[in-house]
């Protein structure tokens, strides 16, 4: 059978990977290009592309990939099967998604119709969610609103970050997936058409959406900051410069008469920090310009930090 695979980061790669040692080989792989990484902005390949060579895999990279580029790639290849998994969106005709045999399918990280969008795994911490998934689906012209192939469930843990989520889902998508083709092929699925979903489009995240707003919760704050992991980050102003807040936890001690944003000490001198509601002890943080540090490391060489508001 003759299968395209479209997809780019690690959450992907572990999905082709699956499908690789399943005896489900692409033919054919399309991924993002080949981006500058890091402070030295080291050209890298995208995981997929690492992938895909290492498997010999032909491997193409759009810049951006429209109808005519989906026009060649189908007609020169003829595929059974599409399938995706963090890519895109891309934007298929009727026409385009019916030319393999067996249709394009999408590997969706949240128990679809909930969190359909770009960034489905950080707002499922975000909000707090106990119970998230993978979702097969048939894809359609409308993004995300494909028939449902099927589903499987998992629970999220109170200490979980997007990148434990992301791996944890990537596993289970991968397997999931490997069962769910030869079902398919055999014509013993059922496609469910979604319903409306409970919960908003999420959006690609924003790096302003990192900003503190120091008027919420400890609770909402200390899940930003494992949802915003490594992406937007989770952030403040210090002394005018961007002081990211990488692990917290809460505590109910708050600080009589001082503001939202107030950094004080702990009795057990821990460094703290005032919420709307409980504060947060801060554990890991990063200064504008300068490495990762646990705050007590932090704390000597910025003591003036306890009695400012950050911002």
């Amino acid at each position: 059978m003759k299968i395209i695979f479209f997809g780019t980061p690690e959450f992907a790669a572990t999905i082709l990977e699956e499908l690789i040692k399943s005896n489900l080989k692409p033919i054919l792989v399309v991924t993002s290009p080949d981006k500058p990484v890091g402070r030295k902005q080291v050209i890298t390949s995208p995981p997929v592309k690492v992938l895909a060579e290492k498997y010999s895999i032909p491997a193409l990279q759009p810049e951006i990939l429209e109808i005519p580029d989906f026009r060649l790639i189908f007609s020169n290849s003829q595929p059974d099967l599409v399938v995706l998994a963090a890519y895109g969106p891309p934007f298929l005709t009727k026409e385009f998604l019916a030319i393999p045999k067996y249709g394009c399918l999408n590997v969706h990280p949240s128990l679809l119709p909930k969190y359909r969008g770009a960034s489905p795994i950080p707002h499922t911490i975000l909000n707090g969610e106990k119970e998230t998934g993978v979702t097969i689906i048939r894809m359609s012209e409308k993004v995300d609103r494909g028939d449902i192939l099927a589903q499987e469930k998992t629970e999220v843990s109170s200490d979980e970050t997007t990148p434990t989520l992301t791996a944890k889902l990537a596993s289970l998508g991968a397997k999931l997936l490997v069962k769910t083709i030869p079902l398919l092929l055999q014509g013993r699925i059922a496609p469910l058409a979604q319903t409306d979903s409970p919960t908003p489009y999420c959006y690609q995240l924003k790096k302003e959406q990192g900003r503190i707003n120091w008027q919420k919760s400890a609770d909402d704050l200390e899940r930003q900051i494992r949802a915003f992991d490594p992406w937007p980050g989770t952030y403040a102003l210090f002394a005018g410069k961007i002081l990211k807040i990488l692990r917290a936890c809460v505590i109910t001690e708050m600080k009589p008469q001082s503001p939202p944003g107030f950094v004080f000490l702990t009795p057990d001198r821990r460094v703290a920090v005032q919420t709307g509601q409980g504060s947060l002890v801060i554990e890991m943080v990063q200064l504008e310009g300068k490495k990762a540090l646990p705050a007590p490391e932090f704390l000597r060489g910025h003591k003036e930090i306890i009695g400012q508001i950050l911002k």
